[in-house]
Order: structure tokens, then C-alpha cells, then sequence
């Protein structure tokens, strides 16, 4: 048995799915997790999780807020010495043998100071790690975050990309790029195609989105706002792993954000996506472009989608399907027998 300290990013459920994913694979390890916000919600109900704030990036209106994302990263920066000097508390408490992140600021800051093996493990450095053909109108999105994920995300000593794309990774990368990390609750259900549509935004969404979402001429079970009731077409249902991942793999096609782990799962089931991210976060819009670049789907980045895209798009559901059938979108295998390495080598 090892122990394994695992800092995990707070925003958003994905990066806590990913990391419990990893954890619960690894049932002979012992995990302390150090995350904030949704995040250690969703871990706390299953592992010691000491709360540790991070640089957020608040969504309004399917927007990032610029004020107040760089009020949050000011405030927890003026605060990082003091953040710095518990997580070493932690450390010197816990004793572990190896460190894990997931897009945690701190971790593995305090890693490097006491010599601990730290391994990144996530999606957003597929960013700096890979050559992108970004459309020139996102260029100053794209460099400004490159930019931010190496400044503030990159001092961890290894680091492992998970993506459902692949592109090439750019010479001299010291990075291992392997298809996506699913949960195994998505592996136990076999895809099949209904009629309905699933629509899903993890932030506040647009004005739009449900005047679009009715425009359908299907039923569209919608996720992430945890009500139940029904308006027209559309049925909206309380947040549910199990019911998501059933009406998930029995779909038609997806319609949703720019979040990867959502996009994985759907590709994985086969299915056609509609994404639309959320506007000024450029990683959502990277993995929005490569679902229309690689002919996955499409995917928009207005805020006033005109009706008439929902019967072009169904138009060409069979292209969409077959070019997803060419895709990998599950690399479990290998990124487990990867991590199992480091736990054990302290080295990749």
C-alpha cells in the first residue's frame, strides 16, 4: 500500500470525476485529497478531503466573468504563502509517498520544496503539450491561456494528458498523450440509439438555449439545472448519475458545453455533439473546435443560435457516427497501468 496525495482543481465536476476515477481503481492506496468549491463536494463523500481554495473562473451567462475571475486569482494568490506553508503541514502529516494533480496550483508547488514526486494528470495541458490549428480570431484566447496553464498549472515533476483528440505533440514535450480517462460507470452501459436528445449545461446557460432546445422535433431530456418538470418538448430531470448515463448511451445526439469529460463519455456511446462552449474559456473552445474539426459534430460559439442548424445538423448524423467510429475515446488501461508505475516507481 502507498499514500497518495491528490490535489484536485475546484471548478466544475470534471476534474473530481477524473480523479475519483483514479482513486477507486486503486482501492489498495491510500488517497487524502486536497481540493474547494464542487470539487470536494463530490470527493468528500468518499475520501478525506482537506479543503485547499484555488484560482477559480466564475461563469455568468455562459460567459467567463472577467472581473471576477481575476478578483478570485488575486485574492488566492495574496493568500499563497500561508496556503503553502498547510499543504506542507498536510504533507509532513500524511507522509506520502507520491503526489497526483489535477490542475491544483498548490500541491505541487509544495511538492518541489520537500522533493516529493508529483504527477499531472489532466486535460488542460493538452493546450501547451500539443500543436493546435487554432482559427486566428481565438489566437489571443489561446496564448493567453497557454500562457496561464504554464505559469500557474506546470510544476509538477511528470505529466500525463488525457484527451479524446490527438493531436501532435510538439517536440521536446516531456508529456505522455493518451485517450480519455471514463469513469466505470459509462464502461458498464452499452450504447444504443433512441429518439430523444440529451441536453446538458454544467454552468448558467444562455437566453437561448431553451427557446433553441424546443425548437427540436424530438424529446430533450435536459441536465444540470436539478428540477423536474416538463415544458413542451423538453423534460427536465434531477441531477442523477445513474439516470444521466442510462438516457446518455440510449440517445440520439448530445447537445452541451465545451466540457471534455461530457464530449468523452458522449463520443465514446457514439454519439454526434452540438457544443457550444462557454465564450472566453479556450480550453471548452478547443475541445468544441476538434468535435467539428474531426467531424464529431458541430459546434457554435454565438450566444443566438438560429433553429434552422437542428435539421442541417440531423441531416448528417450518419457522417457524424461514422467518423466517431474511427475515434479511441477510452484509454483507462494504459493511463492506469501508467500511474500504477509512478505510485510504484515515483517516476514515469
Amino acid at each position: 500500500m502507498a499514500r497518495v496525495i491528490y490535489g484536485v482543481h475546484g471548478t466544475g465536476h470534471g476534474h473530481a470525476v477524473r480523479a475519483l476515477t483514479v482513486a477507486r481503481h486503486f482501492p489498495e492506496h491510500e488517497f487524502l485529497f486536497l481540493s474547494h468549491g464542487t470539487a470536494a463536494d463530490l470527493l468528500k463523500a468518499e475520501y478525506e478531503v482537506v479543503d485547499c481554495p484555488n484560482p477559480e473562473t466564475p461563469v455568468k451567462g455562459h460567459k467567463v466573468a472577467g472581473a471576477a475571475t481575476l478578483y478570485s486569482n488575486l485574492k488566492v494568490r495574496s493568500r499563497s504563502k500561508g496556503i503553502i506553508r498547510r499543504v506542507l503541514e498536510v504533507i509532513e502529516r500524511f507522509q506520502p509517498e507520491v503526489a497526483i494533480t489535477d490542475y491544483e496550483y498548490f500541491l505541487p508547488r509544495a511538492s518541489r520544496l520537500v522533493g516529493l514526486p508529483c504527477l499531472s494528470l489532466d486535460h488542460q495541458h493538452v493546450i501547451t503539450c500539443c500543436d493546435h490549428p487554432v482559427p486566428w480570431p481565438q489566437l489571443p484566447s489561446y496564448l493567453i491561456t497557454a500562457w496561464a496553464v504554464r505559469r500557474y498549472f506546470s510544476a509538477a515533476s511528470y505529466f500525463l494528458v488525457t484527451s479524446f483528440f490527438q493531436p501532435p505533440v510538439k517536440p521536446g514535450a516531456k508529456v505522455k498523450l493518451l485517450p480519455s480517462l471514463l469513469r466505470e460507470s459509462v464502461l458498464a452501459r452499452r450504447p444504443q440509439d433512441g429518439d430523444h436528445v440529451v441536453a446538458y449545461q454544467g454552468y448558467a446557460t444562455f437566453k437561448r438555449f431553451f427557446p433553441f432546445l424546443s425548437a427540436i422535433q424530438r424529446p430533450v431530456l435536459v441536465y444540470g439545472f436539478d428540477r423536474d418538470h416538463t415544458a413542451g418538448n423538453l423534460r427536465f430531470k434531477k441531477n442523477s448519475e445513474p439516470g444521466f448515463l442510462d438516457d446518455l448511451a440510449s440517445c440520439r445526439y448530445v447537445i452541451c458545453g465545451g466540457g471534455h469529460s461530457l464530449i468523452s463519455e458522449a463520443l465514446f456511446y457514439g454519439k454526434p455533439v452540438i457544443s457550444f462552449p462557454v465564450k472566453n474559456a479556450f480550453e471548452q473552445f478547443l475541445n468544441a473546435f476538434y468535435v467539428g474539426h474531426l467531424g464529431y459534430g458541430r459546434y457554435f460559439t454565438g450566444l443566438r443560435p438560429p433553429p434552422e442548424i437542428i435539421p442541417a445538423f440531423e441531416a448528417r448524423l450518419d457522417d457524424f457516427r461514422n467518423n466517431i467510429r474511427g475515434g479511441r475515446f477510452c484509454g483507462n488501461p494504459e493511463i492506469f497501468a501508467l500511474v500504477q508505475q509512478f505510485i510504484q516507481e515515483r517516476k514515469l
